[in-house]
């Protein structure tokens, strides 16, 4: 595919075919494995084809663990909702996930864990399996000898105190006077990351409840020792951050006794208000399911019925987030990915070779033009000059756009002939304004605030599990690099300090860290193409360490795979089954490189085209998605389609812009 130059915005775009000359991939005469990943393109460009949506989206589902099924349960428990049918299929669900040993994993093939696997065993409990069942005997029986319920993370415990199962004051407090400490005192609820603000404004107002609902049964079994569910534990030095902020908690536990009722009431309410103010047009909160169930808990202790217009539209957003098995299973979405997924479904089948004008591309930019956020959110308080623009991950979620999302959408946009220029050129331009306004002060991007970094939340007790703030990241500032890039802006000065702050981030053995992809390999597929695209020659120092780093971790089948606990264990770093989405991210870096005719990517396409389905499709049952490193993992059902059919495509056809470092302005 080659390119040519938009002189109105000095942005350059690949070259338009035309949507009457139909695509015909099977008549490419190069040899053997292009042959073979020809052939696969075009099966699986008629695969992808055929999952969009009338309304010109694509959304695969968005798999995570079964802590989403089980607290779904018991939000229904705690509200009285609960039904049979859907405890049955939820439960039918949960089931189905356990391990030969008895445990629950938040990832395919991954270790069980431990409060993932209490949640579940409470869950099955509800559904009326019986503790002496095998299945839960075993269950129970791990639990014990991994420290009981006392052992589990804060968030396990606060569902459990919900029923009685555990004491509210043996919780790190969290107070609602938080809604009013000002945007420059640390901890103010903007130091924490956008999803951990959702989640935390409404628990404070729970914390200060500390509501009781009766118990449907004991559950003395999950205690390692039932006489004393929670055995004290020394604190951490004074000296020491642990130290100072267990030192806190206690402070604020002291002053729960003492704080002024009328403040408290105020603080509850203005919490409550700043709840509602950020509810969704779909009644969600932020477009995942955390907040969303916790605001709802928190509304509903501050006496809004549950027929109120509020929580009634906050319960049915939940229900949105259910999918019906063909089995009767029911499993709970932790989110829902329809921008992200249709940007990258569009830029899959443009670079597969797919006309610039054919209808189903127009179809989805049109649909991704009508998502762009025209309106401020929480990233506004931090640049409160800065206009709005950008896309968000779901959708509905327009206070909180996101700039990764952004990125990907014009890097999508930039690849289909619309028939309303104007309409697409003003959306792009908003979009990279935004982007560029965005930066942190270190020259790299995050994923939804800038300059989101304090390391104050991460400390607090509370705050045990996943991620509480949002610093940059490699993967996110090399899509904006490269949409950068793209754009003629590869010469900009925030570019360039984009590009200093990567080649920084290299890790001494050539490879990038991943934040929300799994893992080196993910950072690494984004960074190189970025680098290149910005100018940077394949000679490179740095590229030729990461292509040097890419060949020695290439699996003898030819593929790529890295497994979940490359987060935790150095190990597993580059290692494990191979992928299609891993693969696919390998072989986007090294045809970025100029590696197209080398051994490795031959066979990483020819594994590619072997692996693929008669369908079209690839399976993927591995987890290559990352919401929190190593705590919360994510199976993106259609990174196994899109991927694939982007790196077949360039493997194929080339790269799908071409003379970028000229380009720049």
């Amino acid at each position: 595919m080659t390119a040519t130059t938009d002189g109105s915005t000095g942005a350059v775009t690949p070259r338009a075919t035309s949507a009457s000359q139909p695509l015909d991939l099977t008549t490419v005469t190069a040899p053997g494995p292009r042959d073979a990943a020809a052939r696969a393109i075009q099966r699986s460009t008629e695969f992808l084809l055929s999952q969009q949506d009338a309304q010109g989206w694509w959304k695969g589902g968005l798999e995570t663990n079964v802590t989403m099924d089980a607290e779904d349960l018991l939000l229904r428990q705690f509200l009285g909702i609960r039904d049979e049918k859907t405890t049955r299929a939820a439960a039918l669900f949960i089931r189905g996930e356990q391990r030969e040993d008895g445990t629950w994993a938040t990832f395919f093939g991954g270790p069980g864990e431990l409060s993932t696997t209490i949640e579940a065993y409470v869950a099955l409990r509800l559904a009326g399996d019986a503790p002496d069942d095998p299945h839960m005997a075993k269950a129970s029986a791990w639990i014990r000898d991994q420290g009981g319920i006392a052992a589990s993370r804060v968030f396990t415990r606060i569902w459990l105190a919900l029923f009685g199962w555990w004491k509210w004051g043996d919780l790190p407090e969290l107070p609602p006077e938080l809604i009013y400490f000002p945007k420059w005192l640390p901890l103010n609820i903007y130091d924490f990351g956008c999803w951990a603000r959702q989640t935390i404004v409404p628990l404070t107002v729970v914390s200060a409840k500390r509501p009781v609902r009766p118990a449907p049964f004991p559950l003395d079994e999950l205690h390692s020792d039932a006489r004393v569910p929670n055995p004290a534990k020394p604190l951490a030095p004074m000296g020491s951050w642990d130290g100072v902020f267990q030192r806190l908690d206690k402070a604020l536990h002291l002053y729960r006794k003492v704080a002024p009722r009328k403040v408290r009431k105020a603080a509850m309410n203005s919490a409550a208000r700043w709840i509602i103010e950020r509810q969704e047009n779909d009644g969600c909160w932020g477009g995942i399911q955390p907040p969303a169930v916790y605001s709802v808990i928190a509304l509903h202790l501050l006496g809004y019925d549950l027929e109120h217009p509020v929580l009634k539209a906050g319960l049915e957003s939940l229900d949105r987030f259910a999918i019906w098995r063909e089995d009767g299973s029911r499993m709970i979405e932790a989110c829902q990915s329809p921008v992200w997924d249709t940007c990258l479904a569009t830029i899959a089948l443009a670079d597969a070779g797919l006309p610039a004008d054919h209808p189903q591309l127009i179809k989805a930019a049109d649909w991704m033009l009508g998502e762009e956020i025209v309106r401020p959110g929480d990233w506004s308080v931090r640049r409160p000059q800065l206009a709005p623009g950008g896309w968000a991950f779901e959708f509905h979620n327009d206070n909180y756009p996101d700039i990764d999302d952004t990125a990907e959408v014009i890097l999508a946009l930039r690849r289909v002939e619309h028939p309303d220029r104007p309409r697409l050129e003003n959306a792009i331009e908003r979009g990279m304004r935004w982007t560029l306004g965005m930066q942190s002060k270190g020259g790299a991007w995050a994923a939804f605030d800038a300059d989101n970094t304090s390391p104050f939340p991460n400390r607090l007790p509370f705050c045990d599990f996943g991620e509480v703030i949002d610093p940059p990241s490699a993967d996110v500032t090399g899509h904006v690099v490269e949409m950068l890039a793209i754009e003629g802006k590869s010469h900009d000065p925030r570019t360039r300090r984009g590009i200093e702050w990567l080649l920084a981030e290299q890790e001494p053995d050539g490879s990038w860290f991943g934040r929300w992809g799994v893992n080196y390999v993910y950072g690494t597929g984004s960074v190189v193409p970025a680098l290149i695209a910005a100018g940077l020659p394949a000679s490179h120092p740095a590229l030729r360490r990461a292509v040097g780093w890419l060949e020695s971790v290439q699996n003898d089948d030819g593929g790529w795979g890295e497994d979940l606990r490359s987060y935790r264990y150095e190990e597993w770093r580059g290692h494990g089954a191979s992928t299609a989405s891993q693969t696919a991210w390998a072989l986007l870096a090294l045809l970025a490189a100029g590696e197209r005719d080398a051994k490795a990517v031959e066979r990483g396409a020819t594994w590619l085209a072997e692996a693929q389905r008669n369908d079209g499709s690839w399976d993927e049952p591995y987890f290559t998605g990352t919401g929190f490193p190593w705590d919360f993992s994510i199976n993106y059902h259609l990174y196994r389609q899109v991927f694939p059919l982007t790196a077949l495509g360039r493997y194929v056809n080339g790269e799908p812009f071409v003379g970028l470092s000229t380009k720049g302005g």
